[in-house]
């Protein structure tokens, strides 16, 4: 008599698997997002860098929390968004304003006489930035993104309030079944430690990559 077996994930994989998901689309989204907010914060346009402005303080004056229920609730409700989707938009948001500051303060503690030179060459503003500013100011944002990124993921455990079965809702379910409390959390600790660490390690390699180029 044959017997077939196969391999099933659980809800932990599956949590992990939500949260990977998850972390990797608002980090694209919170870098696009942050990188507009942060050249606008300092555009000799009065209207973007003030709008900018208020982007970041609202964002980072109010509770993460706060701010998934407002999307979900409200956004979500009036534009028909998927659970999914909400906790990108909130993450992506947040994560964002906090990308844009860093990004700003990147782009300015970049010397100006290196916009001088770019201009003395006959390069407009834009051609400045893009070839001379912003791969400098790329290579010192480099740590500070990656502990931003680190803290969206560990934040990322906060939109199983509406429901989404990330890694940290999975292990509460676990929990409820097998009443092993201890075993599951240090597994769903371990798993964020793995994918922190992980993020932390590539970050590390690209700065090795860029300081090799110099």
């Amino acid at each position: 008599m044959a017997v077939n077996y196969y391999w099933q994930p659980g809800p932990l994989a599956n949590g992990l698997w939500m949260t990977i998901k998850l972390s990797l689309v608002s980090i694209v989204f919170a870098i696009l997002l942050g990188a507009l907010a942060g050249l606008a914060r300092i555009s000799p346009n009065p209207a973007l860098r003030h709008l900018a402005t208020v982007y970041v303080e609202l964002v980072r004056g109010t509770p993460l929390l706060v701010q998934i229920f407002i999307v979900y609730f409200f956004i979500g409700t009036v534009m028909d968004l998927e659970r999914f989707t909400a906790g990108v938009v909130a993450l992506s948001v947040f994560t964002g304003a906090y990308v844009a500051e860093i990004i700003r303060a990147g782009i300015e503690s970049i010397s100006r006489g290196q916009m001088e030179a770019g201009r003395s060459l006959g390069m407009s503003r834009g051609m400045t930035m893009r070839y001379i500013i912003l791969p400098q100011a790329f290579k010192r944002v480099l740590p500070p993104l990656a502990g931003q990124f680190i803290n969206l993921i560990k934040d990322s455990s906060l939109v199983s309030v509406i429901s989404l079965t990330d890694l940290t809702k999975a292990g509460r379910e676990v929990v409820s079944v097998t009443f092993s409390p201890f075993e599951v959390w240090f597994s769903v600790a371990l798993l964020y430690l793995i994918l922190t660490a992980t993020l932390s390690w590539l970050v590390r390699r690209l700065e090795v990559r860029y300081a090799v180029r110099d």
